[in-house]
């Protein structure tokens, strides 16, 4: 990877190839000033220890950077479009979250559907050895349906997962059990054997203290509130599940249930270029963060 001594720094999750880097191509097309350098870090789990290394040997650099990724089910939306934060446990800089659950959800569009399925098939009409084997788009009517009845399918799962997400993200949960108490490898103060031990024990209680708070009663607790309102007649009537529900698990829903539906994987790729970037308030103000770096 070059080094690259000046402009604003954009972390994303995945790859090169990946959705989140395309659609961060498509949110700093055009901004003004200083040029935009997108690197994506892979797991999110591993923002913290990448923007670390990358900025090693930049001591003095104004550092401009954000940090934007996924929501997935670390952070509940907010009846605010707009984008969520989550604190980054080293100290760095809060990580900017995806209003909707992933990049997917903003792409689950029947129109677009329609328009990239419309256009495929008459593109076969007039070449005949153009690769697509499906017949003509049944309409966004149809197209509307199928992803409210895959999102319906999935309302327990996504009911479970959002449980299983907030025990994840109690604060106590969150401490893992380490080999040392101290941040970024530096050397404790005190290297008696009586202290060393004394903070190995605290980091032990800690932990315990994270497990015991892990329980069923808790998740009993956070699956019904999950339910009852996945069952609100509004959020189905107001497509609410497009925000709530992983965009990924509808997509693989509905190539599970209708084996005629396009592979939506392609869809993806041409969708992401004809995302209107102004409709979603989230990626607007993810381009004004950017642009006043």
């Amino acid at each position: 990877m070059s080094v690259v001594r000046s402009g604003k720094i954009i972390f994303c999750e995945g790859k090169p190839s990946s959705l989140d880097y395309r659609l961060l191509n498509r949110v700093v097309d055009s901004l003004p000033g200083d040029r935009c350098t997108i690197v994506p870090v892979g797991s999110k789990f591993g923002f913290s220890s990448f923007a670390d290394g990358y900025f090693l040997r930049k001591t003095g650099v104004n550092q401009k950077y954000i940090v934007f990724r996924d929501r997935d089910f670390d952070v509940q939306p907010t009846p605010n479009c707009g984008l969520l934060q989550l604190d980054n446990r080293s100290g760095n800089k809060p990580m900017a979250l995806s209003y909707r659950t992933c990049v997917e959800n903003y792409l689950l569009d029947a129109d677009l559907i329609d328009t990239y399925w419309t256009e495929k098939y008459n593109e076969k009409q007039e070449n005949p050895v153009f690769r697509w084997g499906h017949q003509n788009s049944p309409g966004v009517d149809r197209i509307s349906q199928s992803i409210e009845t895959s999102a319906r399918n999935l309302q327990h799962y996504q009911a479970v997962r959002w449980a299983l997400g907030d025990l994840v993200n109690m604060r106590p949960a969150r401490q893992q059990l380490k080999t040392t108490w101290t941040e970024k490898g530096n050397l404790p103060q005190s290297l008696s054997w009586q202290d060393c031990k004394d903070r190995a024990l605290e980091l032990i209680n800690q932990f315990r203290l994270a497990v015991e708070s892990v329980t069923p009663e808790k998740f009993e607790d956070n699956l019904i509130s999950y339910q009852q309102r996945f069952n609100q007649e509004e959020f189905w009537t107001e497509k609410q599940y497009l925000i709530w529900f992983n965009g990924k698990d509808i997509q693989k829903e509905i190539q599970r249930q209708d084996s005629k539906f396009i592979s939506l994987d392609l869809f993806f790729d041409w969708a992401i270029w004809k995302l209107e970037i102004n409709q979603h308030p989230d990626l607007i103000e993810l381009r004004t963060k950017i642009e006043q770096l």
